[in-house]
């Protein structure tokens, strides 16, 4: 066929969301331009509107929870509990004890460690809510040997450049539902009606993932396994290094559960005199890049007019971590070498 010129989706677009729907063991997927477009997405297909309360993991990058405002909607955040630093179920329930009528739930799977995800499926069960489950950073991990974004009405992936791995930008919806999957995949492409002519009965967005991200999407899905692996050693190296100081605790995994260690992440006991700004400034001196955990969404300026949920008054887990919480160098192109000398500077802080 000659065709006019106008942008056409090429196979990659296709074969990479059926190739990783096949990976994660989903039914129907939509390759979008990124992990926030694909949480837009999942709350407009569940009728997300204006004033509809939509609860959210306190402890997370703020893309979690900016959809919720895309839609108008209401954001009420959850805090963390300790054994995975995620949503904590109590703390769930003790918001649908105070809104029992939300819209959707949205948990996050933190720095690639699994949710307590069952717990928190049954409680949205129970009180009949749909479930989104940001897994941006948990491709690969797994949940009694089920995947991660798979538990929930809607599952979302990212392939941002920091992720474990990239299309450059880009992202992915998944879900059991063909009809909702298709229409985000209408959504997604300006809401074009089949018309001969260029038809618009909906509003649209520029959402759909371009056929060369997708691309490299199918070849990055090939070492993904290789990548957790890597992953896995930084982490297994890490913990085993720091076993014998007693004021630090890595991020912790339950058990039955596989992360995908996208990024290792420790924990300073806050009545040790270390604080994780001396640890950070100590690997700066040396130009090495670690960072503090995500701020938590309930502590930003931006959305200090709205709620949070924990579950004893005046006590945050979410607020603790990220006072006492670092992400350490965890690349994949990090060398043994580099990680001892991460680990010699972390080490000489507690002397």
């Amino acid at each position: 066929m000659i065709q006019i010129g106008l942008h056409h989706f090429g196979e990659n677009v296709n074969k990479f969301e059926e190739e990783l729907a096949r990976y994660v063991g989903s039914e129907n997927a939509a390759a979008l331009a990124s992990g926030t477009s694909a949480i837009h997405m999942a709350l407009k297909a569940l009728n997300v509107g204006k004033d509809d309360i939509v609860f959210c993991s306190s402890l997370t990058f703020s893309a979690s929870a900016n959809p919720i405002i895309y839609q108008n909607a209401i954001p009420v955040f959850i805090d963390s509990e300790s054994n995975t630093w995620n949503m904590d179920p109590k703390a769930l329930e003790k918001a649908f004890e105070k809104y029992p009528k939300p819209k959707a739930v949205i948990v996050v799977h933190l720095y690639g460690v699994a949710a307590k995800i069952e717990e928190i499926r049954y409680i949205c069960n129970k009180h009949n809510v749909p479930l989104v489950e940001d897994a941006a950073e948990s491709l690969g991990a797994t949940v009694n040997g089920k995947q991660t974004g798979t538990f929930g009405d809607f599952g979302i992936y990212s392939f941002n450049g920091n992720k474990i791995i990239t299309t450059s930008g880009g992202g992915m919806l998944v879900s059991k539902n063909k009809e909702r999957i298709q229409k985000v995949r209408f959504w997604a492409t300006q809401s074009r009606e089949p018309e001969r002519h260029y038809e618009h009965k909906e509003i649209g967005y520029n959402y759909r993932m371009s056929n060369i991200c997708a691309g490299i999407g199918r070849g990055q899905l090939k070492v993904l396994d290789k990548r957790i692996e890597k992953k896995r050693a930084i982490y297994e190296k890490y913990k085993d290094a720091f076993k014998d100081i007693l004021e630090i605790k890595m991020q912790p995994i339950i058990k039955n559960t596989k992360p995908n260690y996208w990024l290792s992440a420790m924990q300073i006991d806050k009545k040790t005199k270390v604080k994780p700004i001396d640890v950070i400034e100590a690997l700066e001196k040396e130009n090495i890049e670690s960072r503090p955990v995500w701020k938590p969404m309930h502590m930003q300026p931006v959305f200090k007019n709205y709620d949070f949920i924990t579950v004893c008054e005046n006590t945050s887990i979410s607020q603790e971590l990220f006072e006492r919480g670092i992400c350490l160098p965890s690349d994949t192109k990090m060398t043994e070498e580099e990680q001892d000398k991460v680990i010699e500077l972390i080490k000489k802080c507690f002397e």
